[in-house]
């Protein structure tokens, strides 16, 4: 297939994996690009001089185009940025702020840019800003999320509407069939998360992964929404959260219980109890860890199964 989005990425599938905090490092990025799609990696979960480490890593282990992804809302912002830019990172995905604020920057520096949004308002915000691709995510999605709840069911076709830039869907896609909904609907590509976040090159913990494939319908959460909200695996932590919430705790409340390092205590060094386990709806439907080229060409395949008896459709 050849599209707006694989023709910008220079990639064979309009497949990017989500640059999820504490599982997209290189091995899972450079994987997913070498399978054909994009692979990103986390800055969000990584210091500047990790995040150096893995760029490193991954040009020596894929010759294909991968990127960063860059939560604008966390800290050190102007070093990771000098430091995309300074070892010459093509492709940068923004998301959690103003995409005014860097995508000339990275323009500049000849960087495609690709800003991750919940609502209508903020897509419309991105092509002023002059970026390159859109992805819209639904509240299906793991870690945090839009305040709307809009599904992408409902999103996709909105900011479809309302915008000319290239657009991904993400949130609730993890197969060749969603995939395939999500292009019915408007999009040009489709931004996997929660299926990578279990594959084998992913750097999550691997009881975190064992979780993930338990995980049943109504296992996620979507939590924390004094602060920013955030869908979380239902264990003891996000009982926790929970009680909070009833008790009407303050952001600042919140914030004590939070502490520092919760999702890294999660995901990363796998505290499947008190840790913070983000996560997307579509865990229910991830039954296996499998490797990245074997995740890909399902959801190739089933996509290409899916169009085909579509096509044969009349009424």
């Amino acid at each position: 297939m050849e599209n707006r989005i694989t023709e910008l990425f220079k990639i064979k599938y309009p497949i990017v994996q989500g640059g999820m905090v504490w599982c997209s490092g290189y091995k899972l990025a450079a994987a997913v690009s070498n399978a054909g799609g994009l692979g990103l990696l986390g800055a969000g979960s990584m210091y500047p001089e990790v995040l150096k480490e893995h760029i490193q890593k991954i040009k020596k282990a894929t010759n294909k185009p991968y990127g960063v992804n860059v939560p604008l809302m966390y800290p050190d912002m102007e070093k990771i940025l000098e430091l995309i830019i300074a070892e010459k990172v093509p492709i940068v995905f923004t998301s959690a702020g103003n995409p005014k604020t860097w995508t000339k920057t990275l323009h500049d520096a000849g960087i495609v840019v690709a800003h991750v949004v919940a609502n209508t308002r903020f897509a419309l915000k991105c092509e002023e800003a002059g970026v390159d691709a859109i992805v819209a995510e639904g509240f299906e999605a793991g870690g945090h999320n839009g305040r709307e709840e809009t599904t992408t069911l409902c999103l996709i076709p909105q900011i479809r509407k309302a915008i000319k830039t290239p657009l991904i869907a993400a949130g609730g896609i993890g197969s060749g069939q969603a995939m395939a909904a999500a292009f019915a609907l408007g999009a040009e590509g489709v931004q996997i998360g929660s299926r990578f976040a279990a594959a084998m090159e992913s750097s999550a913990h691997p009881d975190f992964k064992n979780e993930i494939v338990k995980a049943q319908e109504g296992d996620t959460k979507l939590t924390l929404k004094k602060l920013a909200p955030v869908r979380l695996l239902n264990n003891r932590f996000y009982k926790q959260v929970l009680n909070y919430e009833l008790q009407g705790a303050s952001p600042e409340e919140f914030q004590v219980l939070l502490g520092k390092g919760r999702a890294k205590k999660g995901m990363f060094e796998g505290d499947v109890k008190d840790g913070e386990l983000e996560i997307g709806q579509v865990s229910a439907l991830i039954n296996k860890i499998q490797p990245v080229q074997e995740i890909m060409d399902e959801v190739i395949s089933d996509f290409n199964a899916t169009t085909l008896n579509l096509a044969k459709l009349s009424l």
